[in-house]
């Protein structure tokens, strides 16, 4: 449970009543100390987030989660001060000039101190506003020359969020809560009625700019770099225009009344970049729900949404649209409110890819730690959206003759040795710019960065990003013959630790080893052995074996033409097949030690692997629809995009999973009321087994729903028949929790 930023885990809550139980006179400032000492919780300046967690502590006993007492919720303070009256001048009126004046302005103390009093009384004699209460931490000066006190003034913590000072400054979500104590609040300004100088506002407005970031970073650790106040439209803001404020908007008001204008002013030119910069926060930094109720709150657990209202949309929309995956979001969804809230959800700018995603990274990460070798294979798919002209930002993803129109999306998923999917790793997604064409012909005159290639390097660093997280798997990044570039090979080069790779190669690059081409010096090896691959069917060709002759190699690559690369040395396993019209060829380049013939068949068989993100794909257009979703926007398209690719995951996951553990027990993956629901409807009868059926059962009679026939003869069912069967199991289920009343009361 997050509250104010801070992250209070069972443990932690757990811990807090146990303190209490023990000592229950212990005051809240020492419990919050103690709190804060076990989370490490230490705010720039050094000292634990006291203020901070005491308030949090008090949501948690608001929320029955712990129980404070009388002594630990009030301060040992009494918020009363000293009563007694300070006069202070002038208190005759001053009409001079500037010049004459000699202004000091000077730091108030602590709240017993004397400079308070008379801050305090200042303030609330002669401000609007009166003195107070400031909010969050705060500096308070006096403003003080030969002839007296001539005003005061305060800064204090700024607004949470304001949509125009937001949008003035170009800030994210996460950059605003992250920087947000960069920018400070004048919060109470005053010059004392009887003093009339012209010009003396501003001369202390810019005086105080001057000093308050050292000031307040000598109190707070924190370098301010914007400062904001808000005026009164009654008052104009002249002083503050004066002083080279910027007034940037208003903000909304209480009930859409007591708007007041709002002024900004920069403390040092680089604000921009400074508080557009976003936290760094790398993967499985945000501790997981201890208990999560399903496999949706283990995946989508950890997703960055602020609001706890996004969280909870997003989960029930993952459960409709596994429930019904081949579903219009309006039938998924179930109803007119859930499919408009849908719409809604992924309309939200706050609601992206990356962000759902990364929750589901991690929980990818926790699956790779259990495995000593991980394959993570990338390949690139297009998303055709040619019948939903309606979709903005939308770009041409085949030739300009065909007009296809749509997205391309490169994926890199997480496989086990045996084919099971562990999840996704890396997506990227983008539409191709129209007004680049003929950007092919240039291609060996463009740097690697301004290429589509470039996905295939994002793709490598955002695996060695896991790998850092995994250090006893071996991730190896496994790619097609588009991924055959230099530029990868040299970087696994570059990064002794980070993944290994095994490519194919193509063989139009024409690498050379030397002076010679690598594929006729591979033709010239000796035949180290023979190794029987299956080929899954395609398109007009069903599933064989080949049975190929494989040759091994350890070679240096000569960099390409034109390139001031160094040589790269790899291991080679090249694998022909000698019959058929269409024979067989694979020339496998890896940084994977390959020494013997066993090792350059697991070599074989791991690229052989790369079928299942083929199989991934054809469920995420197939089985999930993603290229019938009707929405208006590239980035809400990318937003559903990320849930469907989710989906197809656990399809893919469930059906491969099934093969692997199939007399593991349904309950992992199916909830009660679905294999109860799904038994009863296959079997015909209301007689429920003693104990819940195999996982392996449970998939061939969801299966079942989807025209898997279960005859002898047949396999194992695949994804086509699961998200079918997925798809009537939702209903069936639903029907039988609502009768299920009734049949509990049949006598």
């Amino acid at each position: 449970m997050k509250i104010y930023g801070l992250e209070f885990t069972s443990d932690t809550i757990r811990r807090i009543s146990q303190t209490l139980d023990e000592a229950p006179s212990t005051s809240g400032r020492s419990l919050a100390r103690m709190v804060c000492g076990w989370r490490g919780w230490i705010a720039p300046s050094g000292r634990p987030k006291e203020a901070v967690c005491r308030k949090a502590l008090k949501i948690l006993d608001g929320k029955g989660l712990i129980a404070l007492s009388h002594t630990t919720i009030h301060s040992r303070f009494k918020n009363g001060l000293k009563t007694d009256t300070i006069s202070f001048p002038p208190s005759d009126e001053i009409t001079c000039s500037l010049s004459d004046l000699a202004i000091t302005i000077e730091m108030v103390g602590s709240r017993y101190s004397r400079s308070f009093r008379i801050w305090k009384e200042m303030l609330d004699r002669h401000h609007y506003l009166g003195s107070g209460p400031l909010c969050g931490a705060q500096i308070r000066y006096l403003v003080r020359s030969t002839a007296g006190y001539l005003g005061a003034l305060s800064f204090s913590s700024a607004a949470f969020a304001l949509k125009d000072r937001d949008r003035f400054i170009g800030w994210t979500e996460g950059a605003r809560r992250y920087n947000l104590p960069r920018v400070i609040c004048n919060s109470r300004f005053l010059i004392v009625p009887t003093v009339r100088v012209k010009n003396l506002a501003s001369h202390i407005l810019g005086r105080s700019a001057a000093r308050i970031s050292e000031d307040w970073k000598a109190r707070y650790g924190v370098m301010p770099v914007m400062m904001e106040t808000f005026v009164d439209p009654t008052f104009l803001g002249t002083s503050y225009r004066a002083a080279n404020w910027i007034r940037i908007g208003h903000t909304s008001g209480r009930r859409g009344t007591d708007a007041k204008d709002i002024f900004l002013y920069p403390l040092c030119t680089k604000w921009q970049r400074i508080l557009n910069e976003e936290p760094f926060t790398g993967l499985c930094q945000t501790p997981r729900a201890d208990n999560p109720v399903d496999w949706v709150e283990e995946e989508f657990g950890t997703v960055g949404f602020y609001d706890p209202r996004l969280k909870r949309r997003l989960f029930n929309m993952v459960r409709d649209f596994y429930g019904q995956p081949r579903a219009p979001i309006p039938q998924a969804c179930g109803s007119h409110s859930a499919a408009k809230a849908a719409y809604r959800f992924f309309d939200n700018e706050r609601v992206t890819m990356d962000t759902m995603l990364r929750a589901h990274k991690e929980s990818t990460v926790e699956r790779i730690q259990a495995h000593q070798i991980v394959l993570a294979v990338q390949d690139t798919t297009s998303l055709n959206y040619t019948a939903h002209q309606a979709t903005e930002g939308a770009g041409p993803i085949n030739t300009t003759q065909d007009g296809l129109v749509g997205f391309l999306l490169h994926d890199t998923m997480a496989f086990t040795t045996e084919g099971t999917p562990l999840g996704l790793i890396d997506v990227q997604c983008w539409a191709r710019d129209p007004q680049e064409k003929g950007k092919r012909d240039r291609r060996r005159e463009l740097p690697i960065e301004q290429k589509e290639s470039i996905k295939w390097l994002k793709s490598y660093r955002a695996t060695d990003e896991v790998q850092k997280l995994c250090p006893k798997t071996m991730l190896v990044s496994v790619g097609d013959r588009e991924s055959d570039m230099y530029e990868l090979f040299l970087e696994a080069a570059q990064n002794p630790c980070g993944p290994e790779i095994l490519v194919r190669c193509e063989r139009s690059r024409n690498r050379k080893t030397g002076e010679d081409f690598l594929w006729d010096v591979m033709a010239e090896r000796p035949i180290a052995g023979h190794q029987v691959v299956r080929i899954p069917a395609r398109k007009g060709q069903s599933a064989r074996e080949a049975h190929l002759e494989v040759r091994l190699a350890c070679l240096t690559l000569k960099p390409p033409k034109g390139k001031q690369y160094p040589p790269v040395t790899v291991w080679m396993v090249y694998a022909r097949e000698n019959a058929g019209a269409s024979p067989l060829e694979w020339m496998l380049l890896t940084t994977v030690a390959t020494r013997s013939l066993d090792e350059g068949c697991e070599r074989l068989n791991w690229y052989a692997k790369r079928w299942g993100i083929e199989v991934y794909h054809r469920t995420l257009k197939s089985g999930c629809k993603i290229e019938d979703r009707r929405l208006g926007t590239a980035e809400s398209l990318e937003a559903c995009l990320a849930v469907d690719m989710v989906v197809a995951w656990r399809i893919h996951h469930l059906t491969k999973l099934g093969r692997e553990v199939p007399n593991s027990p349904c309950t992992l993956f199916f909830e009660e009321a679905e294999w109860k629901a799904l038994h009863i409807f296959v079997t015909k009868t209301p007689v429920l087994p003693d104990r819940e059926p195999t996982l392996r059962d449970a998939i061939r009679m969801t299966a079942s729903l989807g025209g898997f026939l279960g005859r002898k003869s047949d396999k194992e069912p695949g994804t086509t028949a699961l998200w079918r069967g997925l798809q009537r199991l939702h209903d069936i289920t639903a029907t039988y929790r609502l009768l299920l009343p009734y049949l509990k009361s049949d006598p």
